[in-house]
């Protein structure tokens, strides 16, 4: 059987908090293989990401620091996160317009 890998991005992210899937949640069980968020901007940026199911969150990293020019990347060396119908990702920096983020999945995981 195949599978369907997809890919979400957003651009720019800044002190407003963003989602992915952008306005919706996750709608089967999915695994996330990768998460990279840039740095954008000609200085250090702290950001959050984290997963919220119902209304707890769980933070992945928290105020992290990405140098200007560098990159975040979460998951990396072959870890993976599975996500459920129901679960959405935010993304939020403490610098406007900062940071773009790339998340890659392998959607409707066999449950």
């Amino acid at each position: 059987m195949a599978q369907d890998f997809k890919r979400y991005f957003e651009k720019e992210i800044g002190t407003s908090v963003r989602d992915i899937p952008d306005g919706a949640d996750f709608n089967t069980n999915d695994t996330i293989i990768g998460i990279s968020v840039a740095n954008i901007v000609g200085s250090t940026i702290n950001v959050d990401v984290y997963m919220k199911n119902s209304t707890n969150d769980y933070y992945l990293v928290k105020t992290a620091p990405i140098p200007s020019g560098g990159a975040l990347q979460l998951l990396d060396g072959g870890a993976k996160m599975n996500v459920q119908s129901g679960d959405r990702m935010y993304i939020v920096s403490d610098t406007a317009a900062s940071a773009d983020v790339w998340v890659s999945t392998v959607d409707a995981i066999s449950a």
